[in-house]
């Protein structure tokens, strides 16, 4: 079990980065860390890795505790497994050679079946002999993800781990990577913007902004009774109306367009996302969003229901 507890840390003189983070992980479960750009995120996984001092608090793994660089000459848990945002690859060796970098140059056969198989989770199997200078971004994020399960550590610290891969990749190796982990019962902490990391996949999610966490519980709690509108914005457009004396959150799909109804919009603008349109509407003032399955013109006069249970 992962144990962060109460944790500070800062650059030298500068403001603090994190300030009071508290939370637990058992074996086997999967966290999401969300936030804007600079909130903290890639710096609590660089901690969590033992690559910093803390100011005050501790973090322990099975209680061991995690030290950073005054500890060790060399930072970093070894059965913990970091892949940053620039990936330390090998430019000049195979995909496949990136991947076994770490495994035993003894048992050949059985380093090959690992490479084999880790190939498969990241589907790059046809690239095996390719060498990485070669590759794309997104291609490498995935080798390097490949290369950090070789030895199966049982942490896995993930910083924006899809951000180059294209989205009909992304889709499909996300459902690899985190099935192969549940399987594996890696523990694993995802630091990421896209909400979809956090909805199909996370256990737990905590939400940090302001270098603190404003926010935890699992993806369906907090998408479903967001504490504030910044959490709710993480997932989807979001809508803040008074209804009822009362500010309320709305996400587009929660506004229904009907036949009659005492609230009228105007329509502003529509937004085609495939399967659906987004709809921005003016509602008394104040412009909001709503999905419709068709396109609707500019300045046309709608009747809306808030769909709130």
């Amino acid at each position: 079990m992962l144990q962060v507890n109460d944790i500070a840390f800062r650059y030298k003189e500068e403001t603090a980065l994190l300030d009071t983070i508290n939370f637990k992980l058992e074996k086997g479960e999967h966290l999401c860390v969300m936030g804007e750009s600079g909130c903290g995120k890639s710096t609590l996984l660089k901690v969590i890795y033992g690559l910093y001092d803390l100011d005050k608090g501790s973090i322990s793994w099975n209680e061991e505790q995690v030290l950073g660089p005054a500890f060790h000459l060399i930072p970093g848990m070894k059965n913990f497994k970091y892949v940053a945002q620039d990936f330390d690859l090998m430019p000049y060796t195979t995909v496949a050679d990136n991947i076994s970098k770490f495994l035993s140059r003894i048992y050949h056969e059985e380093s090959k079946k690992r490479t084999d198989e880790l190939l498969e989770v990241i589907e790059m199997t046809d690239f095996a002999e390719v060498k990485v200078k070669t590759l794309s971004g997104g291609q490498q994020q995935r080798v390097a993800i490949a290369r950090a399960l070789a030895k199966e550590p049982e942490l896995l610290l993930l910083d924006e781990p899809f951000g180059q891969i294209d989205n009909f990749k992304k889709r499909s190796l996300r459902r690899m990577l985190f099935s192969y982990l549940k399987e594996k019962n890696i523990s694993c902490i995802v630091a990421t913007h896209d909400a979809e990391d956090a909805l199909s996949f996370a256990d737990k999610m905590i939400v940090i902004q302001h270098r603190k966490i404003i926010a935890a519980g699992t993806p369906h709690e907090l998408y479903t009774k967001p504490a504030n509108k910044y959490v709710a914005s993480l997932f989807d457009d979001v809508n803040e109306v008074a209804l009822n004396g009362k500010n309320q959150l709305i996400y587009p799909h929660q506004i229904n367009i009907v036949a009659d109804s005492p609230e009228k919009a105007s329509v502003l603008k529509s937004y085609f996302r495939g399967f659906y349109w987004l709809i921005e509407a003016d509602y008394q003032g104040q412009s909001i969003f709503l999905n419709h399955h068709e396109n609707i013109a500019a300045s046309q006069q709608i009747c809306i229901d808030f769909k709130l249970s």
